[in-house]
């Protein structure tokens, strides 16, 4: 099953760059990116399967580089070491809506949410008996969850966003669409999320989606929108399945074969359909090109046997010219390049719970939850006993557990935080400018303020 995953994920890939090619003569007439056309056809069971892969491999594209550089690079943990203005703006939090990488991650998005809607679209219609209602009905789901995960990235990313929901096979699809608020835009993940975990099986599979994976990114869900019980329920649904456990030792996660019991969703990778993040963190004198590099700051801390304990192992280090150079590490299959995207892990899981505990004033049972998380990273209980004081905590300890995964920006963003911690006092500067090229292409579209 996994190699003809990749075989189909590679297919896929190939294809993609041959439109890539043919869409150079329609320069002088520009396409929004959330009206690219997609007319990949479902009539049988094989190309309704091909069809929900190729809705994965629109997601893993991108979660390789885009999504997670968007998550960390904002923050305070990593810095970058190149020249690239798209990545400078970026780290110096000033972006443009003609930056290159947000362009590129809108598109992304777009084209794996036209993915899932040709799924969810043309499924229900087949009639094939080699395809029985309860695959279809697992297709259904997952295309259901896959358009919740990029719908939920898009508004944590933009704020509220046009809410396409039918295959737009013609540029005159989607037309007239208009972006909806952020509260309409995760109305929307809720209601997708609702129908994928009545859809989905149960299951242990840990790169495709089930019934705990939906229930995963729903506790996240209601974390970001304050909905502190909701969110304590949906994490507790995922912690007490027996399909998950925190991996020990911590690096256990992130090392070969990869989909440990603490994965609760990742996408994979191989060498022929290859994850290039660890060329990004390695110097070159490692073959790398080492754009991404630790600041001393967040050294410090995951060296710190108080702070990091074994998360250390996030870190590594290489002599070059006779001095030592730290580097991430997260990303280190150089050789089999098939290093996963890390989406959804039950480590998140117990701190998301161990937030809205807090928030309800549970506080003997948010410090178990917290203290879960640290003492598999063999750190010491917390000290914090105030609800402000283990809010503080549990923030401090997503920074570390989650240095190089996208993350810390969200999470100062959602919490507030980002003016305080960053010094990105200006509130418009929070949520991603719209792509220039979309604005200009779609004028349903309306900016972000302050761009």
């Amino acid at each position: 099953m996994r190699q003809s995953i990749y075989r189909l994920l590679f297919a896929f890939q190939a294809a993609a760059v041959t439109l890539s090619f043919t869409a150079c003569n329609d320069l002088l007439e520009p396409t929004p990116a959330q009206q690219l056309p997609d007319d990949k056809a479902i009539t049988d069971a094989g190309s309704a399967r091909s069809a929900t892969i190729g809705a994965y491999d629109r997601v893993q594209a991108y979660y390789q580089l885009n999504w997670p550089v968007l998550g960390f690079l904002p923050g305070e943990n990593v810095r970058f070491n190149g020249t690239l203005n798209q990545f400078l703006q970026i780290d110096q939090n000033q972006l443009s809506a003609d930056n290159v990488l947000i362009t590129e991650a809108w598109t992304q998005m777009y084209q794996a949410v036209n993915a899932a809607n040709n799924v969810i679209a043309g499924v229900p219609g087949v009639n094939d008996p080699l395809l029985p209602v309860a695959e279809k009905n697992q297709l259904l789901g997952e295309a259901y969850f896959l358009r919740a995960l990029v719908f939920f990235d898009l508004g944590r990313g933009w704020g509220g966003v046009p809410l396409v929901l039918t295959p737009t096979r013609t540029k005159e699809n989607g037309k007239g669409v208009g972006r909806s608020t952020l509260a309409q835009t995760y109305d929307q993940v809720l209601a997708d999320l609702t129908q994928a975990e009545t859809l989905l099986p149960d299951g242990t599979t840990r790169n495709r989606a089930v019934k705990s994976t939906a229930r995963a990114l729903r506790a996240r869900l209601h974390l970001y929108r304050q909905q502190w019980a909701d969110a304590e329920t949906y994490a507790t649904q995922v912690i007490s399945t027996s399909n998950y456990r925190l991996a020990t030792p911590y690096r256990t996660f992130s090392t070969a074969p990869f989909l440990s019991q603490e994965s609760v969703f990742e996408l994979t990778f191989s060498n022929s359909d290859a994850n290039t993040m660890w060329n990004n963190w390695f110097p070159s004198a490692l073959g790398g090109q080492f754009n991404f590099q630790p600041v001393p700051a967040a050294i410090a801390l995951l060296n710190d046997p108080a702070v990091g304990g074994s998360r250390s192992a996030l870190l590594a280090t290489t002599v070059i010219a006779g001095a030592n150079v730290t580097y991430g590490n997260l990303y280190s299959r150089s050789a089999q390049r098939d290093d996963p995207s890390y989406v959804l892990r039950l480590a998140e899981q117990y701190l998301i719970r161990s937030e809205a505990r807090a928030k309800l004033g549970k506080l003997p049972e948010a410090i178990a939850d917290l203290n879960a998380v640290r003492s598999r990273a063999g750190v010491g209980p917390t000290t914090a006993t105030t609800a402000d004081q283990l809010l503080l905590a549990i923030e401090n300890e997503r920074r570390v557990e989650f240095a190089f995964e996208a993350d810390r920006w969200f999470d100062l963003v959602r919490t507030g935080r980002a003016g305080t911690v960053l010094g990105v006092t200006d509130q418009k500067r929070w949520l991603f400018p719209i792509p220039f090229n979309d604005l200009v292409a779609d004028p349903d579209l309306q900016q972000n303020p302050g761009y």
